[in-house]
């Protein structure tokens, strides 16, 4: 089983920016699609975006324009560039791909 390990989460200021990482245990990005989750306090896990083997992106409507997916397959890191970050944005984030196990997450908190 891949496992990932999520960072880059903080404290950030509505309009803030931060890039969150998601280092895999093995080889993977050229294999499987790897997807950015997000789960805020007293809410279900949604998909937030996603790059695949052939370097496809798709996002959730919520962050187009805004956030940035890209990969480094040599570091087999996935990577989340968040722009213009609003208070909505707060939550912990995840790093999955098939038949990976959930990580800890990175904790996103956009306050004033």
């Amino acid at each position: 089983q891949v496992q990932f390990v999520e960072s880059g989460g903080g404290l950030v200021q509505p309009g803030g920016a931060l890039r969150l990482s998601c280092a895999a245990s093995r080889s993977i990005l050229d294999t499987w699609p790897v997807n950015w989750y997000r789960q805020a306090p007293g809410k279900q896990r949604v998909w937030v975006a996603k790059i695949t083997p052939n370097g496809g992106i798709s996002y959730v409507d919520s962050v187009k324009g805004r956030f940035t997916i890209s990969r480094d397959n040599a570091k087999n890191t996935v990577y989340l560039q968040m722009n213009n970050l609003k208070p909505e944005d707060t939550a912990v984030y995840y790093c999955y791909a098939f038949g990976s196990t959930w990580g800890q997450g990175t904790q996103v908190t956009v306050s004033s």
